[in-house]
């Protein structure tokens, strides 16, 4: 079963307007050649997990798919990926370095969406830690 951070941030990535998921992917994609394909690789998830998630997200981006493939033609599917492999991050971040989460979850960060913290970052700050610009809340 999905953890509740997981599951709160697919339900609020997954309604992020058009123009944020297009952003989100484009981020990713970029990242993506900065170490993002290894922070990905470095996540393992079980057959189910995987299942779970990518069916969360299909349910929650699949009312959209006109809305999003009329902004961008195959934003779609471009948006379900972008969110899943965040996700992922999101549900196993005790098994990436804090650099890995941080290139994983940046894209949906820089369009305005809070994302959990990693384990470790809950233990040195004793469960919130401040976010780079000095306020209260998670990575970002």
């Amino acid at each position: 079963m999905l953890g509740t951070s997981t599951r709160t941030f697919i339900a609020q990535a997954c309604a992020l307007p058009p123009v944020s998921l297009a952003a989100a992917f484009d981020r990713a994609v970029s990242l993506r050649r900065a170490g993002g394909k290894e922070a990905s690789r470095a996540l393992k998830l079980s057959a189910i997990d995987n299942s779970q998630l990518e069916r969360a997200v299909s349910a929650a981006l699949l009312p959209r798919a006109d809305e999003l493939d009329d902004f961008r033609p195959g934003l779609h599917s471009d948006a379900k990926s972008a969110v899943v492999i965040a996700a992922r991050a999101v549900e196993k971040s005790a098994q990436l370095t804090p650099e890995q989460y941080a290139l994983l979850v940046t894209p949906f960060v820089v369009v305005g969406l809070d994302v959990p913290f990693t384990p470790a970052e809950q233990r040195a700050h004793g469960g919130s830690s401040p976010s780079p610009d000095g306020s209260e809340g998670g990575v970002g």
